[in-house]
């Protein structure tokens, strides 16, 4: 439900590299340029089937998709106290290399080699553990092994029914058997070759030309019917009620079935277990798919996990009393995605990208004080549908932070029509206010509950999403101009030359400043106390709170105001440029070089963005899905309020808390006291801001599990600055409960 923006991806070698999504080594920057407190990679939520090149006792091989082999090592593991071709077992754990008419073998764990020479008139077909099947030009199977590493040695296998047409070679969960599905007289039937002695035996005959199957030294299940290996001649197999998934493996007594064929709506894929003894069922990992597969030593992998961001390898063993155990082995890193939108607000860097695969997905990372990132890649919307973006739109989705937890957008409906939209506080909602038809509009501002819509019409809507809860709505119409939302205020150019007018969206109040502008501002923008204004060949900051009148550069293109500086891009050197003018005097430095090839023809939120709630910079750097984050290095304003919403309950309660909003100016932990009328705190809360706002809730219990009486309270807010910088900050006020 976005409108996707078209960008060029600044891809190294046009390569999807696998990635963690948090990275703490900073990206290279220009030299000069500030260094990056951080780094984090933006990354497919899509879990990738994965394929095992190597399994054995001591280790294995995964490949994710198409990518690089990895190898993990198990920390538990013991290899075999004897190692070589004359001893079956200890093949749990050899790598077989096919070369040419030579089969390269080593036992990982004790390094001991061999190899087999495939004679003249014999082609390769399979290989377990120390063994290697082949068939000779009259179609006769032979097993071949070494002795001393070096001579080889020729076992013909005996017993494989005359005129039958081998189909498939499995190997599974042994190193002492091979399967063997083979056609015969229009029936498919599946047998295991014993690899000691080369007798075949036929276990299974069904209709299917190629039946599941998976075995062990104790189990063959193929065409859904089980039979034990040491079941006396002529045993007929057991009929399985079948079911839609796979046959996997078989680990102990415990038939593993996965990846089926069909999933209802709503829930995983799961791998199960059923007893080939009782017949009982049970979930052996939720959430697993792909990459399920049987170990020589007759355990079992698979992958598991809720998304690609906790996408792991399980090793499946048995147990002494016939269930089965299941270790995490290796976390399958993610792959990275394109970033197609960034916003930075409040502590918190906003991406977003095809992060569930087909679907679009906003995704947060938070940062600490410093810029620094400070946990994982985080889920701040439901997958979103793109739609198309509308002719000339070189800045499509276009964001927002709101400094709040949320990101507001606009979405083009199939007329074209617009809506804004807000989402971010949990991973389920969209909220959004329909323009009135209105089309070809931008985002011109927001911070918190007020988000400003320019529309192509003409017309500049303010639109309210009150406490996060509700769908927005309009709450005031006006002619579009150059404007900006802070708080609860509109600023907007006045009625004389040079004159800004801030109008309280609450209570409908004025107040006019004089910026010293020698036009009427094309461009308005406004930050804590300071007032951006823009004529396109001049410009300046208004400080409110010093009445301070700073001149600012205006040779480049759209600027983003801060708190206490200013940033921009030059197009042309693909310099961002930081101007510094806290101290009342503006000096610029180069910040960062972005790379050459260009994300986004707008201004931010297209290859870089800034956090106005007292945070740092974040920008593309030029590798696919990577984005790096910088610090201003200019001192934050003092911890002030922007807007509340405290409003009095009428009833409190556990499904119905007090749930008041205090916007701040930047992020902050906070302590929230309830005190009743006879001067007694009943209730302390305490929480960390939610980008920049305080959202406590109070179910009208005290500290020690009770129920409050109805009457007057005091609620006192004191919040502290997360950045350290400046002092402490307190609001109180009262309410009556019923």
């Amino acid at each position: 439900m976005i409108r996707p923006r078209r960008l060029v991806h600044a891809a190294v070698g046009g390569v999807v590299a696998l990635s963690c999504t948090l990275l703490t080594a900073p990206a290279q920057a220009a030299p000069g340029a500030d260094e990056p407190a951080g780094t984090v990679r933006l990354a497919t939520e899509k879990r990738v089937t994965v394929d095992y090149p190597w399994v054995g006792a001591s280790g294995f091989q995964y490949r994710p998709g198409t990518t690089s082999v990895t190898t993990v090592d198990y920390p538990d593991a013991v290899p075999p106290a004897h190692a070589g071709p004359d001893d079956l077992a200890t093949g749990t754990d050899v790598v077989n290399t096919r070369d040419g008419q030579k089969v390269l073998q080593k036992h990982r764990s004790t390094g001991v080699t061999a190899t087999v020479t495939i004679p003249t008139g014999q082609a390769y077909r399979a290989a377990a553990g120390w063994s290697v099947l082949t068939m000779d030009g009259t179609g006769a199977l032979h097993v071949l092994r070494t002795v001393d590493g070096t001579l080889t040695v020729d076992t013909p296998v005996t017993g494989f029914p005359a005129g039958a047409r081998p189909v498939l070679y499995r190997t599974g969960g042994s190193v002492t058997r091979l399967a063997i599905v083979y056609a015969l007289d229009g029936k498919t039937s599946v047998g295991l070759v014993d690899l000691s002695d080369g007798a075949f035996r036929t276990y299974v005959t069904g209709d299917e030309a190629t039946p599941q199957l998976a075995f062990n030294d104790r189990w063959l299940v193929a065409d859904w019917k089980a039979i034990r290996v040491d079941a006396e001649p002529g045993t007929a197999p057991t009929a399985l009620t079948r079911t839609g998934a796979q046959l996997e493996a078989v680990v102990g007594d415990q038939l593993l079935i996965g990846n089926p064929g069909f999933v209802p709506g709503g829930t995983e894929a799961a791998l199960t277990a059923r007893s080939l003894v009782t017949g009982a069922s049970a979930t052996v990992l939720p959430s697993s798919f792909g990459g399920i597969g049987p170990t020589p030593d007759g355990g079992a992998l698979a992958t598991a996990g809720p998304s690609s961001l906790d996408w792991n390898i399980h090793r499946i063993t048995p147990t002494g009393t016939g269930g089965l155990s299941t270790t995490e082995v290796a976390r399958v890193p993610a792959a990275a995605t394109g970033v197609q939108g960034l916003a930075v607000a409040g502590g918190e860097l906003f991406l977003y990208g095809a992060t569930p695969g087909a679907s679009l997905r906003y995704s947060s990372f938070q940062l600490d004080a410093t810029g620094r990132p400070d946990g994982p890649q985080t889920r701040r919307s439901p997958g979103l549908s793109p739609s198309t973006c509308l002719t000339g739109d070189a800045a499509c989705p276009q964001l927002e932070a709101l400094g709040d937890g949320r990101v507001s957008h606009l979405w083009t409906g199939e007329t074209g029509q617009e809506s804004v939209v807000t989402v971010g506080l949990d991973t389920t909602t969209v909220l959004s206010a329909p323009t009135d038809g209105d089309s070809s509009g931008r985002i011109g501002a927001g911070t918190g509950r007020y988000v400003l819509y320019n529309g192509g019409s003409g017309k500049q809507r303010v639109v309210d999403f009150p406490r996060a809860t509700t769908a927005g709505e309009t709450t005031l119409t006006r002619d579009r101009t150059a404007a900006a939302v802070w708080g609860q205020t509109l600023w907007a150019p006045g009625g004389t030359q040079g004159q800004v007018t801030g109008r309280n969206l609450k209570t409908g109040t004025t107040t006019t400043i004089t910026t010293g502008a020698p036009c009427t501002p094309t461009d308005i923008q406004a930050v804590n106390t300071w007032l951006y204004w823009s004529c396109g060949s001049s410009a300046g900051v208004y400080d409110r709170a010093t009445q301070r009148k700073i001149t600012v550069p205006a040779d480049l293109g759209p600027a983003r105001l801060a708190d206490g500086f200013l940033l921009r891009e030059n197009r042309t050197t693909h310099e961002l440029l930081l101007t510094d003018f806290h101290t009342g005097t503006a000096t610029t430095r180069t910040l960062v070089k972005l790379p050459a090839t260009d994300q986004n023809t707008g201004g931010s939120n297209g290859r870089w963005a800034v956090d106005r709630f007292g945070g740092p910079i974040a920008y593309l750097n030029g590798t696919y899905g990577e984005v790096s984050i910088v610090p201003s290095g200019v001192p934050t304003s003092p911890l002030a309020q922007m807007e509340a919403q405290a409003h009095t309950p009428s009833v409190i309660g556990k499904a119905f808390p007090w749930s008041p909003v205090w916007q701040l100016n930047k992020p902050s932990t906070w302590t929230l006291t309830l005190t009743n009328a006879s001067g007694k705190i009943v209730r302390t809360l305490t929480g960390s801001s939610t980008g920049a706002a305080v959202r406590p809730a109070w179910d009208g219990t005290t500290d020690s599990g009770g129920g409050t009486t109805g009457g007057a309270y005091t609620w006192k807010l004191t919040a502290h600055p997360r950045d350290g910088q400046g002092p402490d900050l307190t609001l109180s006020g009262t309410m009556t409960l019923g």
